[in-house]
């Protein structure tokens, strides 16, 4: 099990020292230091104010404070999670992403989601019924961008004649993309050509306001990872090679001593339904708190995982 840390702007709380430069940079070498193989942020670009009073949170745009991680860190892995890739033309999100994957010197992870917040679609003037076609045609552009010596095409959001993106990505033939959401096309997606699948284990109230199937528990998981590996097989792709991405209600963590007997069971539970990384959550408020949340985490969990797999 591998393991990312989502910046704790997304929960109740956050200190700002946490998203200004001094906690940021204090934040991200402290995930490295405590082992975490990424760090993960979030978009919403344009909320609306009755969202944000019904639960929602602030977000630094996720490319952004990705790079600014990049700049303060060594081995960190850095993760969209979710970019929401209706929002973006997707030639101008590819010379973004390729961007910053060449500055982190190859260290960026796209999870890629289709977006639920009607509102924030209406403020930028996204066509929320198109969400899916959108989607869909920001992965296949990406993709031939990417791999292509050039690019020819025409979308809802592009036109393209000849195009180029250079210099690309450092990572070929492409940054990996990951696909978020809980349903079926979810699945599909990931297994047609994506490197990874970043499911949530919610329950029904969480999945109506993502817009997004219900999955609740260990076994529910197992079921969705043998339909991803079909459709993987069908699509003759290796079904291993994808990854399997959860956030559950364990992912909220704290500060107690002694308090991940019951957490490690869940993991191992989640590593046989077929999960390879996990998602935490830290509280966040303040830098002290969140940076004594992921020393703890690293010494309860992260440490006592690798020594397991090491047979140490």
């Amino acid at each position: 099990m591998r393991f990312t840390v989502e910046h704790p702007i997304g929960r109740p709380g956050c200190a700002p020292e946490l998203y200004g430069p001094e906690g940021l940079r204090t934040f991200a070498r402290a995930a490295e230091e405590a082992g975490f193989d990424a760090i993960a942020f979030t978009e919403h670009p344009a909320p609306s104010a009755k969202w944000l009073a019904l639960g929602g949170h602030a977000t630094l745009d996720p490319l952004d404070a990705l790079a600014y991680c990049a700049a303060v860190t060594d081995r960190l892995r850095l993760m969209t999670y979710l970019m929401v890739l209706p929002y973006h033309s997707p030639l101008a999100a590819a010379k973004r992403i390729a961007t910053v994957d060449r500055l982190s010197g190859g260290r960026l992870t796209i999870c890629a989601g289709g977006g639920y917040l009607r509102s924030e679609f209406n403020a930028l003037h996204v066509d929320f019924e198109r969400r899916g076609e959108l989607f869909d045609e920001a992965l296949d552009v990406l993709r031939d961008l990417w791999t292509g010596k050039s690019y020819t095409g025409e979308g809802l959001r592009h036109t393209a004649r000849g195009t180029v993106s250079t210099p690309g990505p450092v990572q070929l033939p492409h940054p990996p993309v990951w696909i978020g959401g809980n349903g079926r096309n979810a699945r599909r997606r990931a297994a047609r050509a994506a490197q990874g699948w970043s499911p949530l284990l919610n329950g029904a109230d969480m999945a109506a306001t993502t817009r997004t199937a219900t999955l609740c528990t260990s076994a529910d998981l197992a079921a969705a990872v043998d339909e991803l590996r079909h459709f993987a097989a069908q699509a003759g792709r290796d079904p291993a090679a994808i990854e399997v991405q959860v956030q559950s209600p364990h992912s909220d963590v704290g500060t107690e001593e002694g308090a991940y007997g019951s957490h490690r069971e869940h993991l191992g539970e989640l590593a046989d339904a077929g999960a390879t990384w996990f998602v935490v959550r830290v509280p966040g408020s303040s830098v002290d708190e969140a940076v004594a949340a992921l020393k703890l985490y690293g010494r309860e969990v992260i440490e006592t995982c690798r020594s397991e797999r090491s047979g140490s």
